[in-house]
């Protein structure tokens, strides 16, 4: 899952946040046009190490995001098993496990606000033609910075229900979620009301 900026300052933190967000869609275009699962696994330890080197607490923080796939990569694993291809399952599972990873990493090592002002940029052409861009940077900040505050409210969520059945919570917890989903976007909507919406 994305992670919001690590207060571990590491050197990728004084990159420029374009060079980075350009390496990100580099790398993610390689790992799609390659199929071998050795290259993938070697990939995957080399996106460990990344996270290791700047201490523990980065790691933990790093891994952290990935450790949250869990369902999605049961999901697939079994498919794959099933269907009679458990390798192109580890490989479909490395190179989703590795994306996310750097993904995760440039937006730990980025602020906010400086990946805004590389979509400003890049969508400079279109404000000329009277296209509001506005509601393009807005929304990818609101699901840099939800997206990690929804996870923690699936994992309590989880947790609640754990506390409560000795059933695993699976299927059930997705209304209550969903809820707590909308909630939040109506109080979201009604902040950005009060401040003059999107129109600035």
């Amino acid at each position: 899952m994305i992670s919001l900026t690590s207060p571990v300052e590491t050197r990728a933190h004084r990159w420029p946040a374009g060079v980075k967000l350009a390496a990100l869609c580099g790398a993610t275009v390689v790992l799609f046009s390659q199929e071998g699962l050795g290259f993938h696994a070697v990939v995957f330890a080399a996106c460990l190490l990344v996270y290791r080197l700047p201490g523990r607490r980065f790691f933990r923080a790093g891994v952290k995001g990935l450790v949250a796939l869990w369902p999605f990569i049961a999901v697939v694993l079994v498919w794959h098993i099933v269907i009679g291809a458990p390798v192109e399952g580890l490989v479909v599972v490395l190179r989703l496990l590795s994306a996310v990873a750097l993904a995760n990493l440039v937006t730990m090592t980025t602020r906010l606000s400086a990946m805004i002002e590389v979509v400003r940029w890049l969508a400079a052409p279109l404000r000329r033609v009277g296209v509001n861009t506005r509601a393009l940077e807005i929304g990818i900040a609101l699901v840099v910075r939800f997206t990690p505050t929804l996870a923690d409210k699936g994992a309590q969520l989880a947790q609640s229900w754990s506390a409560r059945s000795p059933k695993k919570p699976s299927w059930r917890i997705v209304m209550p979620f969903t809820v707590l989903a909308i909630d939040d976007a109506e109080h979201v909507a009604e902040a950005l009301k009060a401040r003059g919406g999107l129109t600035r």
